[in-house]
């Protein structure tokens, strides 16, 4: 069994999905205290928000692009679990709806949004 970096079931990152991100990244600097960091996507930018304590990232600030974009303004977490496969089997067969398809992220791992039955939103994280 391998080890990782982050405990299965714990939430591993947060990112905001909005369609205005630098307007909301600005927001939260000004409230939070946060320091933004641009984070190239290509043609745009989204952000990581870094504590102003230790410049280490804390949450991010997302354009509603891409993967994000049928999400509605959302906090969402990334739940890290041990077999991202076998948890989205589980989320469809307990009346749960993918949102988007699984997606690797280079030396991360891979990921997936998911709705519960309740309607919430999360992401599925996988360790590589």
């Amino acid at each position: 069994m391998s080890e990782h970096k982050m405990p299965i079931g714990s939430i591993g990152w947060i990112d905001f999905t909005i369609t205005d991100a630098p307007a909301i990244k600005d927001f939260y600097s000004q409230v939070v205290g946060w320091q933004p960091e641009e984070v190239s996507m290509g043609n745009y930018s989204d952000y990581n928000m870094n504590s102003p304590e230790n410049g280490q990232p804390m949450a991010g600030i997302c354009h509603a692009r891409g993967v994000n974009e049928k999400l509605p303004p959302v906090w969402l977490i990334y739940i890290v679990v041990n077999n991202l496969d076998q948890s989205l089997a589980h989320c469809r067969e307990l009346g749960g709806t993918l949102i988007s398809r699984p997606k690797t992220m280079e030396g991360q791992g891979r990921l997936a949004v998911i709705q519960d039955p309740a309607g919430a939103y999360a992401a599925l994280f996988e360790e590589s």
